[in-house]
């Protein structure tokens, strides 16, 4: 079907519509008015019912549609993430419970107490106890949720594991730089003054020696290993990103001149999700959750979860950022070093 016949189709549908809607209008005059307002009434009463009864079984039909494993996230790949999709699980009990309570009883009372003839109003103005029950009761329950957010958003932030492995995420229009520890197993300082493009992405200073083994990533691989906790350090170069790990259900703004920090230990190595899924093609991703300008569609990352044994692997294989640029990078100015950031003590934003 074309487009000029979708419209005329569409057009026709509503200037039928209008010309059915002013017959019921003359209709009703004939009839005299109380009779037709008597009748409108009775019909939309029933079609309130209806309406109800559709829409239950179309919200079925969504969720049995939108449930569907190439809409819905997997099983979660962090230990945090669990508690998160238990919080959300509760949340979504909770206020369903109401949803569909209040909503049956709306549509039960405007059918049941539809306006008759013989129907007056009944004003019922004022109630201590049943204003003191709706008060109290959403109240403890909306307490309980907050205080679940809270702890689980707590845990996110607090300080991690002392064996939590330390990775550096920074965003930049429009990709995510990943900065590793070297052999000493610290990450050296920064500063923002010293970057550049061609060998300096991050302003990393080399007067400090522990930015000499530091190994840089510029595709955005954030490279983890099961069952180890894992702190990301997050910041930009340029305006507000997000790092999202959707799989882990974790996400942490970065923003400039602000270090933030969250950590999670993974689950489920990248091999083990693929079997999980059934999905060989299956990637861990890292999104921008942040609109951050024109190519924020291209702000697109990936985790790979490793065994211990096949970290251990990779990382041996991966040359140290100083080392890859060692002959175009040129030392900075002493005076740059006092400016330099410490990306690792800084204090963070929570």
């Amino acid at each position: 079907m074309s487009g000029f016949t979708s419209i005329v189709l569409t057009c026709l549908v509503f200037f039928i519509i209008y010309q059915i809607a002013k017959a019921s209008e003359l209709a009703a005059i004939l009839r005299g008015e109380e009779k037709s307002k008597a009748q409108v009434n009775r019909l939309m009463a029933w079609l309130l019912v209806a309406f109800f009864v559709l829409g239950l079984y179309g919200l079925y039909e969504c969720h049995v549609y939108l449930t569907a494993p190439k809409f819905m996230l997997p099983v979660s790949a962090s230990q945090h993430g669990v508690q998160y999709d238990s919080m959300f699980t509760i949340t979504l009990i909770v206020t369903g419970i109401v949803f569909f309570l209040t909503q049956a009883l709306l549509f039960w009372f405007a059918f049941k107490y539809q306006s008759t003839e013989k129907r007056t109003s009944f004003f019922y103005p004022h109630n201590n106890k049943l204003e003191l029950l709706w008060t109290t009761i959403p109240a403890i329950a909306m307490f309980v949720l907050v205080v679940i957010g809270l702890k689980n958003w707590n845990t996110m932030t607090d300080e991690a594991p002392k064996d939590a492995m330390v990775v550096e995420v920074v965003g930049k229009q429009f990709n995510w730089i990943v900065r590793y520890p070297g052999a000493d197993g610290e990450l050296g300082k920064r500063d923002f003054r010293i970057i550049n493009d061609v060998n300096n992405v991050l302003g990393q200073d080399w007067n400090d020696k522990s930015n000499l083994d530091d190994i840089v990533l510029q595709n955005g691989e954030l490279h983890i290993v099961k069952d180890k906790p894992v702190k990301l350090i997050i910041g930009s170069r340029d305006v507000i990103h997000d790092v999202g790990l959707p799989h882990f259900r974790m996400k942490m703004d970065a923003v400039p001149g602000i270090i933030t920090t969250m950590w999670f230990t993974p689950l489920y190595t990248t091999a083990e999700m693929k079997e999980i899924t059934g999905n060989p093609d299956f990637v861990y991703e890292i999104s921008c959750d942040q609109m951050c300008g024109k190519g924020h569609y291209s702000m697109r990352g990936t985790v790979i979860v490793h065994t211990q044994e096949e970290y251990d692997a990779w990382i041996k294989e991966q040359q140290s950022y100083y080392a890859m640029n060692n002959a175009d990078a040129a030392a900075p100015a002493e005076n740059n070093a006092e400016h330099a950031v410490d990306s690792v003590n800084v204090v963070t934003m929570k």
